[in-house]
């Protein structure tokens, strides 16, 4: 399935080369079907934070904000940003210090020479878009 992009998540990207745009768009997808693929989850609510697209779990409340963009105005990093007061950050770097970066305690940081670790960003995003519903068990 190919999901549209907003108007504002298009207009976030504007300008951006366009190995960046091609690598943010692959990781909307991303975002998107762990949505579809874990009931759980719910819809998400796609909008801006910060001029970044962002997804909430706003039906369900199972989840922290993510945000995708550029990485630190570069055009050549983007990534997958996270509450910086949840423990997520430390909780990927347990599972994938070795295979991610990371930029302090909310990012996941990607270049865009290099391949996506597509299993790898999915179950960081389900720990993401679950964190709350974890949290309360």
């Amino acid at each position: 399935m190919i999901d549209v992009i907003p108007e504002q998540t298009r207009a976030a990207w504007a300008g951006f080369p366009q190995a960046l745009t091609e690598k943010l768009v692959q990781l909307r997808g991303l975002v998107l079907d762990v949505a579809r693929n874990e009931p759980a989850i719910g819809p998400l609510e796609e909008t801006l934070k910060w001029g970044e697209p962002a997804f909430l779990t706003a039906a369900t409340g199972s989840g922290t904000t993510v945000r995708i963009h550029r990485h630190k105005k570069s055009t050549y990093t983007y990534a997958l940003y996270v509450h910086c007061q949840t423990d997520l950050i430390e909780h990927y770097k347990q599972l994938y210090k070795d295979i991610l970066a990371f930029d302090g305690n909310r990012a996941v940081v990607f270049d865009v020479k290099d391949p996506l670790p597509v299993e790898i960003v999915k179950h960081c995003i389900v720990m993401a878009l679950t964190y709350h519903q974890r949290k309360a068990r």
